[in-house]
């Protein structure tokens, strides 16, 4: 039999995986085991949690006794630095398996008897907003122990960035980390993408182009979270890629009461038939802000860009058009003057690079910014695949940010020239003396050289 079919040794292997139960206990060893073996990835995953930068012991099952009952959270984590310590439980769900919340109350009450720090939990649900729990549970448990989430995206995520671009220093530990990563990429780890808009997707979707959506209608406000989710999700995918943190924008306000944004979102929505959020990168020139227009059926991505603070009109148009020569020709232009209330000039960049004056509605106005924007086909279906409304938005931001964004550098002035003493002054008049010019050296600075140029004038006695 040839090599080629010979199936290689796995630390970590996705064979013989039967049923959910299996792929939770797998998941969870794999993980867990990996964590105290790596030390960069274990701290990257615990610190932000609040646990300190020391050794870190990992177990699984540990029983515990509630009454009369016996409970076994699917794992427990001790970070201990010196004499501080801190430990966490552990509760993962893989696939659609859904957190539930009594198992999360009894898995604080157990935290909070024994004296620990948090309970995190880790599945494929991803909240809209980061910090935030997907999972609704009693405030007053939270009182003494910490509640944190992580999406098995997320988890990958930092997996990832650790082995491609933060570096692991130990060559063996860094195999371990690609162990890990090879198998919750595997659909069979159970570590699952976003990949669903919600039941109330089509119902949501029919009503807006019917006309007929109102903000109390029952799913708006689920299909609102859920675009925001994937939004999250586009960014920690993004990440991955460029070795960077991708984050949602929000405000400060959004950011302490997450039910703001939601509203914000379901009133957008009613309004304008449209889901509209921001995504930062690190180093670009702007954020990317991503429209999902129900109505139109269309995905569009823009971002604004300062022009230039000098130059005529064209000269900054021909400084855009220059950074986008690799761009598609479908992308819309707007030119945006000062004091100008509205929309400005809008064109293709097709037709901006033979004309680029179609951007200059007033000549007489300073050209203050530019807006380029993106559209595409927006999806319908629910799930991922060809003609599904996830893919169609990841693939346009994507698109977006490999055509356009990582092209385009923020305008920055030259820095003015130190005139050397040596110069030669030129002057258009032959008559006038280079003693006379004013740019020339004062006599007041080096008499010897102002005499030599000086000429010569005779006296009669």
């Amino acid at each position: 039999m040839a090599e080629e079919s010979w199936h290689e040794a796995r630390l970590i292997p996705t064979s013989g995986i039967n049923g959910a139960d299996e792929q939770e206990r797998r998941a969870t060893s794999a993980l867990l085991a990996v964590m105290s073996a790596v030390t960069e990835f274990g701290r990257a995953l615990t610190k932000p949690l609040g646990a300190p930068a020391g050794r870190l012991e990992t177990y699984v099952e540990v029983p515990f006794l509630v009454g009369e009952r016996r409970l076994f959270p699917d794992g427990l984590v001790r970070a201990t630095r010196g004499q501080k310590s801190w430990t966490a439980l552990v509760e993962v769900k893989t696939g659609d398996n859904p957190l539930e919340p009594q198992q999360i109350e009894n898995y604080l009450d157990i935290a909070r008897e024994a004296g620990f720090d948090a309970v995190i939990t880790i599945s494929n649900e991803i909240p809209p907003i980061a910090g935030q729990h997907p999972t609704t549970v009693d405030k007053r448990k939270l009182r003494k122990v910490a509640l944190h989430h992580l999406p098995w995206t997320q988890v990958l995520s930092e997996a990832v960035l650790q082995k491609e671009f933060r570096g692991v220093a130990d060559p063996d530990q860094a195999w371990i980390l690609g162990e890990l990563i090879r198998y919750l990429e595997h659909p069979r780890s159970g570590a699952m993408e976003f990949s669903d808009m919600g039941e109330h997707w089509v119902p949501v979707r029919d009503a807006v182009k019917a006309g007929t959506l109102r903000a109390t209608d029952k799913g708006v406000k689920e299909v609102s979270s859920r675009f925001d989710a994937l939004l999250r999700f586009a960014c920690l995918s993004l990440g991955r890629q460029l070795g960077t943190e991708v984050t949602p924008v929000l405000s400060r306000k959004e950011l302490a009461d997450p039910t703001l944004r939601t509203q914000t979102l379901v009133a957008e929505l009613a309004r304008t038939s449209q889901l509209a959020g921001a995504i930062r990168i690190p180093s670009t020139v702007g954020d990317i802000v991503v429209t999902a227009d129900l109505r139109a059926s269309t995905i569009t991505c823009h971002l604004d860009i300062d022009a230039p603070r000098e130059g005529r009109a064209t000269t900054r148009v021909n400084w855009l058009v220059r950074q986008l020569k690799a761009s598609p020709e479908t992308l819309r232009i707007e030119a945006r003057a000062a004091h100008e209330r509205g929309p400005g000039a809008a064109e293709l960049l097709k037709n901006v690079r033979e004309t680029p004056a179609l951007l200059i509605a007033d000549p007489g106005k300073d050209l203050r910014s530019f807006r380029v924007a993106l559209s595409a086909p927006m999806g319908s279906k629910r799930g991922r695949g060809r003609g599904c409304f996830i893919d169609s938005v990841l693939t346009a931001i994507d698109t977006f940010y490999a055509e356009v964004v990582q092209n385009l550098k923020a305008w920055a002035a030259a820095p003015p020239r130190l005139r050397s003493e040596t110069e030669v002054v030129v002057t258009e008049d032959p008559s006038v003396p280079p003693a006379l010019v004013s740019t020339a050296l004062s006599s007041q600075d080096d008499p010897e050289l102002a005499d030599s140029r000086a000429p010569a004038i005779s006296v009669d006695a």
